[in-house]
């Protein structure tokens, strides 16, 4: 599950901003600035270019060297729109996330681990020391997954993995995948790819109509409303707004539309309404997600609940290996500054140095913690 909400200027780093008047101005920071839920651009991200360059990219390259290829495919039903996550994990712990492209391919590459496993600096001598024996497999809500265990074999010699299964688990069971996609008559499906291929295309407008066509003939088909009230939030948030509604509506258990309507009240400052729909996708899914339990966080310091805020940004931060969510550590930083731990503060802000790009962001980012670390010096 993946929250679109990318902002690329030194505004995401608002959080940093309110340390900086906790500290120099030797006041608390309150909620009553919104910082809105941003993303980081990753390597290999989809965050880097948006849903459809990322699926070109990955679907063109061929990749060979440090990296490992694999294939997500969902049993007895069609890919949705959503890429889907797959996790990297040893010893029971997630060390690396990735994402399907409009194939169901996915690439494991650029790995390099946190902490002392990853002083070495070299990809793939990261994977051939550290990567064999552990698990790679889907992480989609509602679904079991196949694993896949790394071989000595695939860090060497044969990168291509072959092709993991998801299942349902059951029929009432929260998803990101809608139930109500299996019971669309078959024209409502025609329509629905007909407006993926539009996307895929970049004619958004293309896309639009022909979503607007696929809910007048099935107007309980879920991931269609979805995927029309993503094109309408921008330029009619209402109209979005009606449309993740009725998605909800179709199929209640369905958590991408909570998601994005918890996106639409941020950008409105609504934070009980963020915390509301986040709330009933933890309730629905308790694992969450990094971008559901980074807004929640965000949601509950705006709100003047440090403690459940604080609780929520290390859930964020534990599900999130690759720091694909932007203010996460900011964010921590902000609270355990309000609660006066300021060497806390400066720790989270360190670590985000290791994954923020060059550029005004990490140049804010110094500022910033050359100011706590005056401020920590002089008591």
């Amino acid at each position: 599950m993946t929250v679109r909400v990318v902002c690329r200027t030194a505004s995401c780093f608002l959080p940093l901003l309110l340390i900086a008047i906790s500290v120099l101005g030797q006041t608390r920071p309150t909620a009553s600035t919104p910082a809105p839920p941003s993303t980081i651009t990753r390597p290999d991200s989809i965050q880097d270019s948006g849903l459809y360059d990322y699926w070109a990219g990955m679907s063109g390259q061929g990749r060979a060297g440090g990296a490992l290829l694999g294939k997500l495919a969902v049993e007895g039903e069609p890919l949705p729109w959503e890429p889907l996550l797959v996790t990297v994990t040893c010893s029971g712990k997630v060390v690396y996330t990735t994402q399907t492209d409009a194939k169901g391919n996915f690439g494991i590459v650029n790995v390099i681990l946190s902490g002392a496993l990853g002083k070495q600096g070299d990809s793939e001598r990261q994977m051939e020391t550290h990567l064999e024996g552990c698990l790679v497999q889907g992480v989609v809500p509602g679904f079991h997954s196949s694993t896949i265990a790394l071989t000595e074999h695939n860090l060497r010699d044969q990168p291509d993995l072959g092709t993991i299964t998801i299942s349902r688990a059951g029929r009432d069971a929260a998803t990101t995948l809608s139930r109500t996609t299996d019971t669309a008559s078959p024209k409502a499906i025609k329509s629905f790819e007909k407006a993926r291929s539009r996307m895929i295309e970049r004619d958004s407008d293309g896309a639009e109509k022909e979503l607007e066509k696929t809910v007048q003939i099935d107007p309980h088909f879920a991931e269609a409303w979805l995927q029309l009230g993503k094109l309408q939030e921008v330029s009619e948030p209402q109209a979005a707004r009606e449309s993740f509604s009725k998605a909800l509506a179709a199929d209640p258990n369905y958590v991408l539309p909570y998601e994005q309507l918890a996106v639409l009240a941020a950008q409105s400052s609504n934070w009980q309404e963020v915390l509301d729909n986040t709330n009933r996708v933890i309730q629905l899914y308790p694992e969450g997600t990094p971008e559901v339990w980074y807004m929640n966080a965000l949601a509950n310091y705006q709100l003047g609940k440090p403690d459940a805020a604080e609780a929520g940004a290390q859930k964020s931060l534990a599900l999130d290996p690759r720091h694909s969510v932007l203010n996460t550590e900011q964010l921590l930083a902000v609270i355990l500054a309000g609660k006066g731990d300021f060497s806390g503060a400066l720790d989270h802000l360190r670590n985000s140095l290791k994954y923020v790009p060059p550029g005004p962001n990490a140049d804010l980012l110094k500022q910033q913690i050359a100011q706590l670390e005056q401020h920590v010096a002089a008591k």
